[in-house]
Formats: structure tokens, C-alpha cells, sequence
């Protein structure tokens, strides 16, 4: 199996506790990376991440959630289309998260997830996710009156009371079996608008373009804010955040699936062993097809 561990994954992840500026935090290829090299490594990470997958299903004691956040026209759809390109489909899920229906809204908002999350053996894919709502929700707080919460907590101890809630939730599932891969598609705000315009000026593209993303644009400060939290809080030694440049596409493919296929081959995954009874029919059923001629 091709080797992974193409990029130096730790300058992507967010160190449990810490202050992250992401006003800091390049949004572009590393210089040193060729886009030609990028496209070699994104190849030779979908065969590994496509040989893992299956050894993920034929060990079956392990799961795997990815989940992919991000601000409008980052390429979560496009990442989720090239890195998973190689993998069976049959051991994938993938799940978009839009605004919670009128039966999820008054549940506990880790309901929806827990009835998505992979069972063992198999991957699934969050394209955004509960992180939601700590996220777009806390940049409009106006959607929390459809939840019917209690008057307290509310403010900050609302979003503090639902990172623990997250921190809780995954860790429950790392410890139960499932790895957890969190990663931010870091895009700067001229890339957005870039894209944004193409979905506008091609007329191929013009199915993309959703007004609202321009309004959610003006909220960019606020949402930068959110994230900034939700890094700090909830970016954990059992499920850290991957903060991945997002300005050139083929760059945040290639590491995104360099991270997934080195994770996934550390699990040290083994094939079931046969036992010996069970290796004595494999060999009478052998004799059996030699000798009955067809």
C-alpha cells in the first residue's frame, strides 16, 4: 500500500486550549508544494485511503467520522467528491447538515447526528454538522426560539454548556470505537468572493449561487469569532480540528486525504483470522469444486 504522511500533519492541528487567529494562518498552498505534486499525492492517497477502507471493513471493529466544516464556497462538496473517489461506496456515507426540520428542532440538538453516525467497519461523512449549532446559531441567535430552551443558561454559558456537550459526545464515540476527523477549510474572503463571482459569470456554475451566501458574507467577522471558539473549546487530544488552507483546491484535497489515509493506516487494522475449524471447511469446499469437474 502506497505510504501516506505526504504533509507535516501537526502544523495543521489545533492544539487542545489554544488561542487560534486564523488572521494568522495562511489560507494558501504551502510555495515548497507543486500543484503537479499535489495531484501525484492525492493519487497515491485515494489508493491507500481506498486499500484502509477496506481492511476498516473487513477488521470491523473500528468506524470513522469525518466532518467537514467550513464558510460558503470552501469546496466541501468538491473535497468530498475527489478524496472518497477511490473508496467503495457501499462502506461510505455522506450527510449534509441544512437547518434542522420541525421534528429535529425540538429535540436535544445531538439527536440528528447520533441517528448518521457510521456503524463499524464503515465511514460517513458530515458536510457540515452539529457544530452548526454553535456556529450559525450563535451568529443568529434569533434561530434559537424555534428550540423552545429554557430561559438558562443562555449567553455564554448556552455555548459553554454545548461544547461540553460536544466534548462529551466525542469522546464517547472515540472510546466506543470511532475515530473522529474534524477539518476546517480555511478560505480568505477574496477567494470567497472569487468563486462567488464565477457562480454568477458561468453560466454552468449559475445552479450554485444562492443569494443568501452573500448575506451570510457580511457576517464574516462574527462567524470568524464563532470558529475561533469553537477551536478553542472543542479541539481535543481524542477528536482535534484540522485547520486546512482552502484558497487552491487541489492543495486542501491532497492533504485532507493525506491526514484520512495516515489516521485511518495508525488504527493498525488486521484482517479476522480464520480458525482452524473454519480453514478445514475452506479446504473441503476446495476439494469439493476440484473434484466435482465444473
Amino acid at each position: 500500500m502506497p505510504k501516506p504522511h505526504q504533509f507535516d500533519h501537526a502544523s495543521f492541528i489545533v492544539k487542545p486550549g489554544s488561542d487560534v487567529d486564523l488572521d494568522g494562518i495562511s489560507t494558501e498552498a504551502n510555495e515548497d508544494f507543486k500543484k503537479s505534486e499535489a495531484k501525484r499525492a492525492l493519487a497515491q492517497d485515494i489508493e491507500a485511503l481506498s486499500d484502509a477502507q477496506r481492511l476498516l471493513w473487513a477488521d470491523g471493529s473500528r468506524a470513522v467520522l469525518i466532518i467537514l466544516q467550513a464558510l460558503d464556497a470552501a469546496g466541501k462538496d468538491g473535497t468530498i467528491r475527489h478524496v472518497m473517489s477511490g473508496v467503495s461506496p457501499q462502506g461510505v456515507s455522506v450527510h449534509g447538515f441544512k437547518a434542522p426540520n420541525d421534528e429535529e428542532v425540538l429535540h436535544h440538538f445531538l439527536w440528528r447526528p447520533t441517528r448518521y453516525l457510521p456503524p463499524k467497519g464503515e465511514i460517513a461523512l458530515f458536510n457540515r454538522s452539529y457544530y452548526e449549532e454553535v456556529l450559525i446559531v450563535r451568529v443568529h441567535p434569533e434561530f434559537l426560539e424555534r428550540q423552545r430552551l429554557p430561559e438558562e443558561p443562555s449567553g455564554d454559558a448556552l455555548w459553554n454548556s454545548r461544547f461540553a456537550a460536544i466534548n462529551a459526545f466525542e469522546d464517547q464515540l472515540v472510546r466506543s470505537g470511532t475515530m473522529v476527523l474534524k477539518f476546517y477549510l480555511h478560505l480568505s474572503k477574496d477567494e470567497q468572493k472569487r468563486r462567488f463571482l464565477d457562480r454568477i459569470d458561468e453560466p454552468d456554475k449559475n445552479w450554485k449561487f444562492n443569494e443568501a451566501d452573500v448575506r451570510e458574507r457580511g457576517y464574516w467577522d462574527q462567524y470568524r469569532h464563532a470558529y475561533h471558539e469553537v477551536f478553542r473549546h472543542t479541539s481535543t487530544d481524542a477528536a482535534p480540528w484540522y485547520i486546512i488552507p482552502a484558497d487552491d483546491k487541489w492543495y486542501a484535497r491532497a492533504v485532507i486525504a493525506d491526514i484520512i489515509a495516515a489516521r485511518i493506516e495508525s488504527l493498525d487494522l488486521q484482517p479476522p483470522s480464520v480458525s482452524e475449524a473454519r480453514r478445514a471447511e475452506l479446504l473441503r469446499a476446495r476439494e469439493g469444486l476440484l473434484s466435482g469437474g465444473k
